[in-house]
């Protein structure tokens, strides 16, 4: 499903405009960027939470170059589901 197809969806189950939906999607997201931006997970009750996972520093190889190089500790954004949703799931895809 695209965001297009969502909004459409969400437009059609509501009865809200589909330009009001749009927008509200858009603040959401923007919501989750700017959170997890300054360090603050966003947890959301029996969907999920938004967090910050740390990557450790590693050793990494270029190899056309055949050198040695030193990826810096980081963090990468990720998605954990609850465990209402993840069962939700399992029950629903068989």
């Amino acid at each position: 499903m695209t965001k297009a197809e969502a909004i459409a969806t969400i437009s059609e189950k509501t009865g809200i405009d589909k330009a009001s939906v749009s927008s509200t999607l858009e603040a959401f997201f923007v919501t989750v960027k700017t959170s997890l931006s300054e360090g603050e997970p966003l947890y959301i009750r029996g969907f999920g939470s938004f967090i910050n996972k740390k990557r450790a520093a590693k050793k990494a190889r270029n190899i056309s170059k055949k050198i040695t190089v030193t990826v810096p500790e980081h963090h990468v954004p990720s998605f954990k589901p609850s465990k209402e949703f993840v069962e939700l799931i399992k029950d629903n895809i068989k």
